[in-house]
């Protein structure tokens, strides 16, 4: 017979139990192992040659933490039976099952308003009907309907196991070390009241240290102006393919993009939809970029040659929009140089926004030694919550690089 409980090896949380069977057999499954074809962080490895770290890597690693937090949550006395822990555990293992190529790029470019997290449900549901209703529980705990929210909070809030991981790993494989938490002192000071997640108040400054390095790493990182931009070049690929077919042009694509390129609307559920998305990954996307840079449409080629070569458009950022008459003249320019009469298509205003703690969409409660929930920005011993509750906006102006 199989054994299914096995260790997995992991460069940033060293080895990884698998301490339920069907956590094995769900791993197993087709739609989890195109986990391993989808990049963690888009084309971020174009400004930071490490990362080429997966979604199976982060679904994984933000398993491991769930299983450490329960076990911490155990030692406090806060009961937890084995069915709840199983659940929890593939709630956050197929948090993200429901992911398209290259991550959040492209999120809303394949299938209009199709939320990653309505895919991964949509996904949890097929396999809970494979599976005979095992995910049943974890289900209800995915969507914040347990009774007990403490499970939900650690799936998705602003201190849940997703994002200590995905923190932690990505400044690990980009070398960003402003990244790295220390996850395990977050996560010994992990408290239930009233099945609410709450943090022991003597873990504030770890709190604190994660929120800021949290911020430290969207502005450094994910939100970097060139990482900004290729993100945006991905999607404007996408979306300059998906009209120059609906006008008739034919586009050599890999079977499974050229599904979605020749659709425009998918407000049903279907069969199709589903088996097609499933069988979607970076690869598809990567092999149709770079058929395209050989596209008689003069837009849709720059774009591509522009990922395929890494010659990416010019950039200024700012903390302030950009006037209409200047971003006027980068067309006109544009225009001018490559004898064109559409260069609003090579000319952009991207903008970058961060709120780092959101006071009031859950927010993170300390508790006191007498019982007392707090919260974190209204501890007299906070030094930073305060500080870190304002939304930050950058604007990122790009345009070709031959544009003076």
């Amino acid at each position: 017979m199989l054994n299914k409980l096995k260790i997995i090896n992991d460069p940033v949380h060293g080895f990884i139990k698998i301490s339920h069977e069907i956590l094995y057999d769900v791993i197993e499954h087709p739609y989890f192992q195109r986990l391993r074809r989808i990049s963690q962080t888009g084309l971020l490895s174009l400004v930071f040659p490490g990362a080429k770290h997966t979604r199976f890597h982060h679904a994984l690693g933000a398993m491991h933490l769930m299983f450490t937090a329960l076990e911490t949550l155990k030692l406090k006395g806060i009961s937890i039976s084995k069915e709840e822990e199983k659940a929890a555990l593939l709630a956050i293992l197929l948090h993200d099952v429901g992911h398209g190529p290259f991550s959040h790029a492209l999120e809303n470019r394949l299938m209009d308003n199709w939320h990653h997290e309505k895919l991964s449900l949509l996904l949890m549901t097929k396999l809970n009907e494979e599976f005979s209703g095992e995910l049943t529980l974890a289900i209800e705990m995915f969507k914040g309907q347990y009774s007990r929210k403490f499970f939900n909070q650690l799936i998705s809030s602003q201190l849940d196991v997703d994002r200590l991981d995905y923190l932690k790993r990505d400044s690990f494989y980009t070398g960003v070390s402003e990244g790295n938490v220390n996850t395990q002192r977050i996560i010994s000071m992990l408290n239930v009241s009233n099945d609410e997640l709450v943090v022991d108040s003597k873990g504030i400054y770890s709190v604190e240290n994660y929120l800021t390095a949290r911020m430290f790493m969207y502005w450094q990182v994910y939100y970097h102006k060139t990482a900004a931009l290729s993100e945006h070049l991905l999607v404007k690929i996408l979306g300059r393919a998906k009209k120059l077919v609906s006008e008739g042009t034919s586009l050599d694509a890999p079977k499974y993009l050229k599904y979605f390129l020749e659709n425009q609307h998918f407000e049903e559920e279907n069969e199709l939809n589903l088996k097609n998305f499933t069988m979607l990954d970076d690869m598809d996307v990567y092999q149709a970029i770079k058929s395209w840079t050989e596209s008689d449409d003069f837009v849709l080629s720059y774009l591509c040659k522009a990922v395929i070569y890494r010659h990416f458009p010019k950039t200024m950022s700012s903390s302030q929009y950009f006037s209409e008459d200047f971003i006027q003249a980068k067309i006109q320019k544009t225009n001018q140089l490559f004898g064109i009469d559409n260069g609003n298509e090579l000319v952009d205003q991207i903008s970058r926004s961060l709120l780092p703690y959101d006071t009031e969409k859950q927010p993170i409660f300390l508790l006191d030694k007498s019982g007392k929930k707090i919260k974190l920005e209204d501890s007299e011993n906070q030094i930073l919550s305060s500080f870190i509750n304002q939304v930050n906006t950058k604007y990122i102006l790009s345009f070709p690089r031959e544009v003076i």
